[in-house]
């Protein structure tokens, strides 16, 4: 029977993906307690002026402010999505701890997904490519990849070049981008287009097929802040500046 949403992956693999990211989401929002949103410090100096610059009321920041922590633990999942994904066509696996991320069952190919162009250090650029051209070289066959989903432009091309003053090329280690991967693994040019313009049709499907109860979660945090301002009087931005920093000089006072 004809598949509903792409041809390259089962219906069934799309939904167990979309469900994971899912579960992701869930979790990243009923993770923001006020312990985890103070935990890398909140810079209440910025907020002030994004509150008075931009005309923000409190309540509105933090829930902006807590949304964008949400959204960097969130950017870690969708790399893994796409993982997923792409280890679910026929022919490809994904990796569990070994060193890379998908592979051909073969051993004819290896990639190190990255889901945006400009998310690697010059350190991480350096490991990585080390880490491909071993893996081409244990296995003659085999080419290499950095995958790139989000790139600036398409291309697959040898990867070569200066990266922290050392000269480094390898005969196959390439870098490509997304589109040229999904297309190269599914063998249809426009495999990510299809996954782009299903990925609501799946969404909507997975999430009628759930307990809406399942779905409707959300963080802690601002609940936490404001019934403490209750008691305490003070505005919900210098609750958060002497819950943070009242061992500063004269902050206690606040």
């Amino acid at each position: 029977m004809k598949n509903k949403y792409v041809d390259f992956i089962s219906d069934e693999h799309f939904l167990d993906c979309v469900s994971n990211l899912h579960k992701a989401y869930l979790k990243a929002k009923n993770n923001i307690t006020k312990k985890n949103f103070y935990s890398n410090k909140v810079d209440t100096i910025k907020l002030t002026f994004d509150s008075t610059f931009n005309e923000i009321d409190e309540e509105s920041l933090i829930q902006a402010e807590i949304l964008r922590q949400i959204d960097k633990s969130i950017n870690n999942s969708i790399g893994t999505f796409h993982e997923q994904i792409l280890g679910g066509i026929e022919g490809f696996q994904i990796g569990k701890f070994s060193g890379f991320d998908i592979k051909a069952n073969n051993d004819t190919m290896f990639a190190e997904i990255k889901n945006k162009h400009n998310t690697m250090s010059s350190g991480l650029a350096e490991a990585v490519f080390q880490k491909l051209a071993r893996f081409a070289d244990d296995n003659k066959k085999a080419n290499c990849y950095l995958v790139q989903i989000l790139a600036k432009k398409s291309f697959n091309q040898k990867w070569e070049g200066i990266i922290n003053g050392k000269e480094y090329s390898h005969s196959r280690v390439f870098k490509i981008s997304g589109d040229k991967f999904y297309a190269l693994l599914s063998g249809e040019e426009d495999a990510l287009l299809k996954l782009y313009k299903n990925i609501p049709i799946v969404v909507k499907d997975y999430l009628n097929s759930i307990e809406k109860s399942d779905s409707i979660k959300a963080n802690s945090a601002i609940d936490e802040l404001k019934d403490e301002t209750k008691t305490s009087k003070r505005t919900i931005l210098d609750q958060i500046t002497f819950e943070n920093y009242s061992y500063y000089l004269g902050f206690d006072k606040l």
